[in-house]
């Protein structure tokens, strides 16, 4: 008999997890991916055709060009197709892209506070990607929707779309052992 410990039920209540994971993805990327693609075929192409008769410096500013174009793009976009996010009990780790970076680890001992925030859009943060505003914080915006916003002990914030957030926020306040937000509610209406 094999025991799962994240499955054990003890009375009515199941054993809290040990990791919280969730992910976003951005399938707009894909699109600019290809443009990148297509900007790299483009250098290729020109690199090899034996058409061009205007001389050599035109032709090697066009492929230099065309390929430095098409990496940017392409490397660019993919890094942000998707977003990993991961909690355990020390840390919150974000990986961005199919190879994982780029990559940001924070200590959950120096989060103060964790909030949802329904609707993140790459507008607010200038884009998609990794971003850095002076008055809002760090982000890695991957998609419009809900996001996971850690308040850190040193005053910043860091921002980051995730499908569930919610859930995410929960994850760290449980394991923080801080209170859940006091809901505003509409008082009597004054006639």
């Amino acid at each position: 008999m094999t025991d799962h410990p994240g499955n054990t039920r003890h009375g009515s209540s199941q054993a809290p997890a040990t990791v919280w994971t969730g992910r976003a993805t951005n399938r707009f990327q894909w699109l600019l991916a290809a443009a990148g693609a297509g900007c790299l075929a483009l250098g290729v192409e020109l690199a090899v055709d034996p058409a061009w008769s205007t001389g050599v410096a035109p032709l090697l500013m066009s492929v230099i060009g065309c390929l430095a174009a098409g990496f940017l793009i392409l490397f660019g976009t993919l890094a942000f197709v998707h977003v990993a996010v991961k909690v355990d009990g020390d840390a919150l780790e974000v990986r961005c892209g199919h190879i994982g970076l780029p990559r940001r680890r924070i200590l959950l001992t120096h989060v103060v506070g964790a909030d949802f925030a329904p609707r993140v859009t790459p507008r607010q943060w200038g884009g998609w990607g990794y971003r850095w505003r002076p008055e809002q914080g760090t982000a890695v915006v991957v998609r419009r929707g809900e996001a996971l916003v850690l308040r850190l002990g040193d005053g910043r914030t860091f921002t980051v779309t995730v499908d569930d957030a919610e859930t995410a926020v929960r994850f760290i306040r449980d394991r923080l052992h801080l209170p859940a937000p006091v809901e505003k509610s509409a008082g009597p209406a004054s006639t």
